[in-house]
């Protein structure tokens, strides 16, 4: 039997199961091929059109069903929010979600400036844009907010119907924004408190059906800013009657937390934390030299009360008539005298703190200062109760360690002070505050010795002594206030509390010091592998063996990997002068295979191997490797 010819009953089936409209030519290519007359393709045609029709009416109930749904359940939404920024924002999302937009944003009415100002943006990247101000009547927004009507353009930056102003062109066209839809936020029928926009960075006509819609979310979103303005004054009306309580609740809670924190050890940073919570500002501690050259907390220290200073409150933090610093208060203008009293009194807990910490440093500081002592001045002590002395102080002498020794440069030993007494200079104490410093934040030990700091200190994995002396000279010379000096010892091997092998260590490390200063290297750090040949006139093992790897590593490890003899054509060429024609001679080669050997020396040992400075150098490890050979056959 033929196949039968599409009819108006295929469409319906389109209908029925919401297909595409580019399914509804399918009915009509069907009939062409089955013959259909021209009348029955007209029939068909028009039954076609109809139904795309029905289609779009369709889609178009659902559309706006949608919305209205969206609609409905953004007004629930906001009914639950009473933050007014959450609001804000929750407004702007769901403007954006609601048309489908690139942007959207929201600019609030300034009553006093006459103006309106951004508030709210969703989308936007342009910080310009962000920070507009609208006058009434400039541009889209500025009209909006003027008429309490809404506008819309497809194209505004060609639109002349709207005010132009230099400023909110430049912001627009940061943002990159074309079309541009701008409702009122309505209160009252006529009272604009804003203006609600969607936009998009490309040309889009608005429909009329997106204009209601947006409006109507605006008129919902008025009365949810306007509750939510409301119950931020009552929230403030409530807190101010509160406060009254409150500043004695405070007072005394203030009373029992500086309390607690003396009992429990606090330090000053905690003091400052509970003092900036309670007092709602930021409170930081400065150190007596920062302090001291600020003429406030002269004043303050001198009366005794705290001072204001600029924008700024302070307090002297002082003992027996000492700065030990100051409580600096920012965020506050002006403080009640509660308030007042309780920043003066977290100054005096300020400076039991310190004073306590002071206490408990020193004491720290001559026990970590007797152990280096006994490690480096007896061999009788037993390791063992080293070791357990050591473990208090978190300090593991069973790992690699290095001894350094630092001399402060250009200071004097001794000054005297206002009574003509001698007293140690204030570079040289805080030469030994920083060692003292340095060796308990890296789990070492520190000691002052012959005019000068000693530290051991931990070697780091993969750390050399030379390394550890070049980082260690410029942190102490900072600290002091002048250039240090820093020897270091080579590597004293685990465990250090054997006996004598600190105190080994610590001769070669003073020979670095007087070597870096009769090399005019004063203030640097550097350890006898450093110095070259010179270096081994430093230690006590004589390594000769370690310059001459330090010197011919790679030639040696090549010859041993080829099977060249590139140490032989450098024995020969500094025998010869350093003339490859006379090496030629002595090696019985051609020149220009003397030219390549010492080509690849080069590439091994660096282009300045021939550099007089080093060229002493490794005419030594050469003879001193060639003496090695002699002795080993």
């Amino acid at each position: 039997m033929p196949e039968a010819r599409p009819s108006h009953a295929a469409y319906l089936d389109l209908l029925a199961r919401r297909a595409p409209a580019e399914e509804y030519d399918e009915p009509l290519v069907r009939a062409r091929e089955a013959g259909a007359s021209p009348g029955e393709l007209a029939a068909l045609e028009s039954g076609k059109l109809q139904a795309l029709r029905i289609r779009a009416e369709l889609e178009g109930r659902r559309r706006r069903e949608a919305e209205l749904t969206a609609l409905i359940e953004t007004v629930h939404d906001l009914a639950g929010l009473r933050d007014l920024d959450d609001v804000l924002r929750a407004i702007v999302q769901r403007a954006r979600s609601l048309l489908g937009t690139e942007v959207a944003y929201m600019t609030l009415t300034d009553h006093e400036r006459g103006d309106t100002y951004m508030r709210v943006t969703e989308g936007s990247v342009s910080a310009r844009f962000q920070q507009v101000r609208l006058g009434m009547g400039e541009g889209l927004g500025g009209l909006v907010a003027q008429t309490a009507r809404p506008y819309v353009t497809d194209n505004y930056p060609a639109d002349e119907r709207f005010r132009h102003t230099g400023a909110i062109d430049a912001a627009v066209g940061e943002e990159g924004l074309i079309a541009i839809l701008g409702v009122p936020l309505l209160l009252g029928g006529r009272d604009v408190i804003g203006v609600l926009y969607a936009a998009d960075r490309r040309a889009r006509v608005f429909e009329r059906e997106q204009i209601a819609l947006l409006g109507s979310f605006a008129a919902h979103a008025a009365v949810a800013i306007d509750t939510a303005r409301l119950l931020s004054e009552t929230r403030d009306a409530m807190a101010e009657l509160e406060t009254a309580n409150e500043t004695m609740e405070r007072a005394s809670d203030v009373h029992d937390r500086l309390t607690e924190l003396v009992l429990r050890g606090g330090d000053v940073t905690d003091v400052a934390a509970a003092v900036s919570e309670v007092l709602a500002g930021r409170v930081e501690f400065v150190e007596p030299a920062t302090a001291s050259a600020r003429p406030a907390v002269e004043r303050s220290r001198s009366a005794g009360y705290a001072m204001r200073d600029g924008g700024t409150w302070v307090t002297a933090v002082s003992a027996g008539g000492e700065l030990l610093g100051a409580l600096v208060l920012h965020g506050h203008p002006a403080l009640d005298p509660v308030d007042q009293r309780t920043f003066e009194r977290a100054a005096m807990v300020t400076s039991l703190l310190l004073l306590a910490r002071r206490s408990a440093g020193e004491a720290e500081q001559r026990v970590r200062g007797e152990l280096l002592d006994d490690l480096l001045d007896s061999t009788s002590h037993d390791p063992r109760l080293l070791r357990d002395r050591a473990a208090r102080l978190q300090a593991d002498l069973d790992a690699p360690h290095v001894l350094l020794s630092a001399r402060l440069e250009g200071h004097p030993e001794w000054e005297k002070n206002a009574g003509g007494e001698k007293e140690e200079s204030l570079g040289r104490q805080r030469l030994w505050a920083a060692a003292s410093h340095l060796a308990a934040t890296r789990h070492g030990l520190a000691a002052a010795r012959d005019g000068g700091i000693v530290l051991l200190l931990p070697l780091p994995a993969g750390g050399t002594p030379s390394g550890t002396a070049q980082d260690i000279a410029p942190q102490l010379g900072h600290s002091a206030g002048a250039p240090v000096t820093v020897g270091a010892s080579a590597p004293v091997p685990a465990p250090a509390a054997v006996s004598g092998a600190v105190a080994a260590a610590y001769p070669e490390a003073r020979r670095c010091v007087d070597a870096l200063r009769l090399l005019g290297r004063s203030g640097q750090g550097a350890a006898a592998e450093d110095f070259g040949f010179i270096g081994m006139l430093l230690t006590d093992s004589r390594d000769v063996g370690s310059f001459v790897r330090r010197t011919l590593g790679p030639v040696l490890d090549y010859d041993a990997r080829r099977g060249t003899d590139l140490v032989a054509t450098m024995d020969a060429y500094f025998a010869c002068g350093m003339s490859p024609a006379r090496a030629k001679d002595e090696l019985h080669v051609h020149v220009n295979t003397v030219a390549q050997r010492l080509e690849r020396v080069a590439r091994l040992l660096g282009d300045d191997w021939q550099s007089p400075e080093r060229a002493l150098e490794t005419q030594l490890a050469l003879r001193l490797n060639r003496l090695a050979g002699a002795v080993g056959g």
